[in-house]
């Protein structure tokens, strides 16, 4: 008898490489030459050259000092007169740029007009407030980034987060200590679960995770508001659709002092980023991530479950979202939150995921940078009049040169990855017989 498998006839269909005689599901067939493009292109926006992000930054706060010195009224006065007195409009423009960006840097970073270095360095603690909810979701970003998922749900991981964390908050008594480890390991699990449910669908069905992601910011913003109106977060006796204030036992305490705001939220996030690092770079489970992201046919060949990478990842990447979530009920808003307590910071960590090149330290210091445009922001606008609309556009310059690396690249004429010549190598032999 012999073992030659039997032959297909001519115009029937081809069994896939799956079980015999049952039809490959959408998760199972091999990526077609599209799809591998597109897998390769997201991989190069996600994972590019470190250079391309600090020139993405350079390259928005140049066409940021543009849009100042267009809208500022001084400019445009002396630009009537430009042909009488040309050094009046290069004046007026480099007051308008250097007053909005000295004061965003003492509105950030340092004021030189306090009395003290203990007053001057208190917009750097600001900062600091600002970026730890953002390095803590752009962690949780860069980690699905890493295993090819796109995780755009960071809004409804937020707020399914802070919807239970802050319930542990400030219905159940616990002891000092004990009720803030519950209350954020509570919001944790409940970011977590949340992106679960798309890591999930994702390796049962195949839905892609975009369209889950945003679907499911929708439901949980709506059942959150519902909650928050006639549900258990409701504070009682009162029509203003408000969540109770945290019991001071769940309270992160402060870091530096009554005098500044900056809370126990920003070692966590230390933590997070030293074990996302960890987890990404020393760990076996870290090493099947970057497997799947790299190429998921590939892995799979090797013997990685990758719909099983898929769930890990996602359940990870929630709850590391979670515990920006469970920041700001614990640390920020402990008076109380509402529908709107993500404060857009869901998707600013798509941003902060992308500066950073989705490796952990990379995300600390985009969010650290993040955070110090919204801090300086304000005293922008109140020293120079600046919008603060100039700062949002100059983070979606970000966004925009991050993703078109050929862009950056053609600007500051950097060689294209892979282009570059090889040295020429002497020829041994030429040498030897002349010798």
């Amino acid at each position: 008898m012999s073992d030659t498998p039997p032959q297909t006839p001519p115009g029937s269909a081809t069994p896939p490489a799956g079980s015999p005689g049952k039809p490959a599901s959408r998760r199972d067939r091999p990526q077609t030459d599209e799809e591998s493009r597109w897998h390769g292109v997201f991989r190069e926006i996600t994972s590019g050259s470190a250079i391309i992000s600090v020139l993405a930054v350079v390259l928005a706060l140049l066409v940021g000092a543009v849009m100042i010195a267009v809208t500022n009224d001084d400019v445009q006065e002396s630009a009537g007169y430009f042909f009488s007195r040309p050094s009046d409009l290069l004046g007026d423009v480099w007051g308008a740029v250097s007053g909005a960006y000295s004061a965003l840097f003492q509105g950030s970073i340092y004021n030189f007009g306090r009395g003290s270095f203990a007053e001057g360095i208190t917009p750097f603690t600001e900062t600091l407030v600002f970026a730890t909810p953002l390095i803590a979701a752009g962690l949780g970003v860069a980690l699905g980034f890493r295993v090819g998922l796109f995780n755009i749900g960071g809004r409804g991981q937020m707020l399914i987060a802070a919807a239970i964390g802050g319930w542990v908050a400030f219905a159940v008594a616990l002891p000092y200590g004990i009720h803030l480890v519950a209350a954020l390991v509570a919001g944790i699990l409940g970011g977590a679960l949340w992106g679960g449910i798309v890591g999930l669908l994702k390796a049962r069905t195949g839905a892609h995770e975009v369209i889950t992601t945003i679907m499911l910011n929708y439901v949980a913003f709506y059942l959150v508001s519902y909650l928050l109106r006639e549900g258990f977060l409701r504070t009682p006796g009162s029509n203003n659709p408000k969540s109770p204030a945290s019991k001071e036992t769940a309270v992160f305490p402060d870091l530096l002092g009554p005098d500044y705001n900056l809370h126990l939220g920003f070692i966590l996030v230390i933590a997070a980023t030293i074990f996302t690092w960890w987890l990404l770079s020393r760990s076996n489970l870290g090493f099947q991530f970057r497997a799947v992201g790299e190429n998921p046919n590939a892995a799979r060949v090797a013997g990685i479950s990758v719909q099983r990478m898929y769930v890990y990842a996602m359940l990870l990447s929630g709850g590391l979202v979670g515990l920006a979530g469970i920041n700001q009920v614990l640390g920020t808003t402990t008076s109380g939150f509402g529908a709107t307590v993500d404060s857009g910071i869901g998707f600013d960590a798509i941003t902060v995921a992308l500066l950073g090149r989705s490796k952990p330290w990379g995300v600390f210091a985009a969010g650290i940078l993040f955070g110090a445009f919204k801090a300086g922001s304000f005293s922008m606008q109140a020293a120079e009049g600046v919008p603060i609309d100039i700062v949002l556009v100059v983070q979606s310059l970000i966004v925009l040169f991050i993703a078109a690396p050929p862009l950056v690249r053609a600007i500051f004429r950097l060689p294209t990855p892979g282009d570059t010549p090889l040295r020429a190598r002497p020829i041994v032999v030429k040498e030897v017989a002349a010798k």
